[in-house]
């Protein structure tokens, strides 16, 4: 061979030479099943499952009255007359309508499901009486039991008047109150309709039954509630609990009817409840007699004052 038939040989094989190499340095895609690199993690944060239940709302101003175990209700009222079953004891001494300042305070005790206790007092403060301005002081005591739609009342009255120990006495009382939202499918009852029944036990002997209604007129977002009230008599025996005349025999002796006016303080003020329930209380009433044998009195009467409940 000449010098040039070996220069093209060496030039061809070189040629071939880098070929192979490229093939072999740049093997084609997964051509050795190698898997490509991995591909970084992203980590998604699942979402929270939704509660079948409603977040809890907070509470409104006009809730949380008191649901402890302790409730009060009180009163505290100037009266023009202290009529009491039929009876006005604002004649003795004195001249007609003069003033009675009456106080009347009573603390339940809430049990739940069980009967509720409670105990009270009642005043009356007449300034015209010649013997004693506290004419009658009247603790008492009983349960309340709520057994839907009726509500039992049993309790004692306590009967104290001061420098007149000798008209003292005593007497046992119960009330039966019927809801009759019960029967109209109504939120509120409609007339509450009672049966209340007290027997002296002590000085009098005598008994006293009363049946009545009531029907409350609330005027929406006022505050103002109008309660009318009307009540009937029956007496046998000694049956009122007086201080300067008594008549004793049995029948119808009287009956009342009246209206209670209540207006919030707390919608006035915009005190939520949660500081208890404050109201200014109006009411005006009329009482007639029935038999002329009984004791009784024609009257109207009325008179203003404070309630408070907690």
């Amino acid at each position: 061979m000449n010098g040039r038939m070996l220069f093209a040989l060496a030039a061809v094989v070189a040629g071939l030479t880098q070929a192979r190499a490229g093939e072999i340095s740049s093997p084609p895609d997964n051509a050795l099943n190698i898997d490509p690199a991995p591909q970084p993690m992203m980590l998604a944060q699942l979402p929270e499952p939704e509660s079948i239940y409603a977040p809890p709302a907070p509470p409104r101003e006009d809730e949380g009255v008191n649901q402890g175990g302790v409730n009060i209700d009180l009163h505290v009222r100037y009266m023009t007359d202290y009529v009491y079953r039929g009876v006005d004891h604002s004649e003795l001494g004195g001249h007609e309508d003069a003033p009675n300042l009456q106080f009347d305070g009573k603390l339940s005790f809430n049990l739940g499901k069980l009967p509720h206790p409670f105990v009270g007092v009642f005043v009356n403060v007449y300034n015209s009486d010649p013997d004693s301005r506290f004419q009658e002081i009247r603790p008492y005591f009983g349960i309340d039991w709520n057994l839907r739609p009726f509500t039992f009342t049993v309790g004692n009255n306590t009967y104290i008047y001061p420098e007149r120990d000798g008209a003292n006495t005593g007497e046992v009382f119960g009330k039966i109150v019927f809801d009759d939202s019960f029967l109209f499918s109504t939120e509120q009852p409609l007339l509450s309709p009672y049966i209340y029944a007290a027997y002296d036990y002590d000085l009098n002997e005598g008994v006293y039954l009363e049946a009545g209604v009531k029907h409350d007129f609330a005027i929406e977002d006022t505050g103002i509630t109008v309660t009318a009230i009307a009540d009937v008599a029956y007496v046998s025996g000694i049956h009122q609990q007086f201080i300067f005349k008594s008549v004793e025999g049995s029948g119808l002796s009287h009956f009342d009817v009246g209206l209670i006016g209540t207006y919030s303080l707390n919608t006035l003020f915009n005190v939520p409840r949660r500081f208890g329930e404050w109201s200014v209380e109006g009411y005006v009433f009329y009482t007639d007699q029935i038999d002329n044998e009984l004791l009784a009195e024609t009257q109207v009467w009325g008179g203003f004052g404070i309630g408070f409940k907690y």
